[in-house]
């Protein structure tokens, strides 16, 4: 059996399931590198006891299940140069892991889901989404891009819905969430200890989650799909910006809402638009597997770059909200710089 886990991080055996929980609250549960060998460890461990029938992942009680990564550690380490890959390495193989996973893996989210804290839950066999629920990949706004598998889930949006979440950082409620297919199932808050126990303690697993129906829950990004298609189908990101801006003149809520969505992308950073906007289009055809190759030679160029840094700094160190991006525009973003970033990395490949 594993070593006993990090404080921030808790593992156990109740009934039929390994539950993990996060419990890094004083930073949003963000995701450390000592909490993803631990769920690593104990899926290998859970992965081989006859007892353990399925994992649950979930976190304590709070404002937010996982706000993503440890971007400060990050930032730290990437401002002297000490460009931490092994990170995201491990990371993005837990990520993989988790999708292939042999026994059902259910995620229990309730609160605010983001970066890596969606990896390593939304890629599992069942996620239960609470009425509390808030899921972003806003990642483009500190000069970064959709990691953690957001390659493979956005793409798989219907219509356009995951370039938009993808460009644009939206987030999006349960209703969207089960809407979306992000989500398989809706819960309510105070029913979701219930389910756990239920999950925990009963054999039929589908039993279980089909006794949480199929509720009718109010969409509210989903609601606007017609217009989301309208703009996000346009073949780059220029154009996307060409077609809002036509359609912020409008007097209706259309206009209103083209003229928002406008101010959104012109605040992100320049080239993490342009890799998001490809790595998206790009995960349609791609496996899981291949997603995470291809995120990881994103990672190995972005990292060493200018705007990761930046955006970092202006969200969460100075906190001014106004990072100045290399380059500042759209137009001055090479075609070229960016199929480096997707260029092959030879003997540095993430190793699945």
């Amino acid at each position: 059996m594993p070593s006993d886990a990090p404080s921030d991080i808790h593992f156990e055996k109740r009934g039929r399931a390994g539950v993990i929980t996060l419990d890094r609250q004083g930073a949003l549960n963000a995701v450390t590198d000592q909490m993803l060998r631990g769920i690593d460890d104990h899926l290998t461990a859970w992965e081989n006891d006859e007892g353990v029938e399925r994992v649950i992942i979930k976190a304590v009680a709070g404002k937010a299940f996982s706000a993503g990564g440890d971007i400060r550690h990050l930032y730290d380490r990437g401002m002297a140069g000490d460009y931490d890959f092994d990170f995201f390495a491990r990371e993005y193989v837990l990520n993989a892991r988790i999708a292939a996973y042999p026994k059902p893996y259910i995620a229990l989210i309730n609160g605010i889901a983001m970066g890596g804290g969606v990896g390593v839950s939304f890629h599992g066999s069942h996620v239960i989404a609470g009425d509390r629920i808030s899921f972003a990949m806003p990642e483009v706004g500190i000069g970064f891009f959709p990691d953690v598998g957001g390659s493979y889930l956005l793409s798989r949006l219907p219509g356009h819905m995951g370039l938009y979440l993808g460009l644009t950082g939206q987030r999006i409620k349960q209703g969207d969430c089960v809407a979306t297919g992000l989500a398989t199932h809706a819960c309510g808050t105070t029913m979701l200890d219930q389910l756990e126990t239920d999950l925990c303690e009963q054999a039929d697993l589908d039993e279980v989650l089909g006794a949480l129906g199929n509720p009718s829950i109010p969409l509210d990004v989903l609601g606007k799909g017609s217009l989301i298609d309208i703009t996000f189908s346009a073949g780059s990101v220029e154009e996307i910006l060409l077609r809002l801006e036509s359609m912020q003149h409008d007097e209706s809520s259309h206009g209103r809402w083209a003229e928002k969505t406008l101010e959104t992308l012109l605040e992100k950073s320049p080239t993490s638009l342009e890799i998001a906007f490809r790595q998206i289009k790009a995960g349609k055809d791609l496996s899981m597997t291949e997603c995470m190759k291809m995120e990881y030679r994103i990672l190995k160029r972005i990292l060493p770059g200018k705007d990761f840094y930046e955006g970092i700094r202006a969200a969460i160190i100075d906190k001014d909200a106004n990072p100045t991006w290399t380059p500042p525009t759209l137009d001055a973003v090479d075609a070229k710089t960016i199929d480096q970033y997707f260029a092959p990395l030879g003997d540095e490949e993430l190793p699945l």
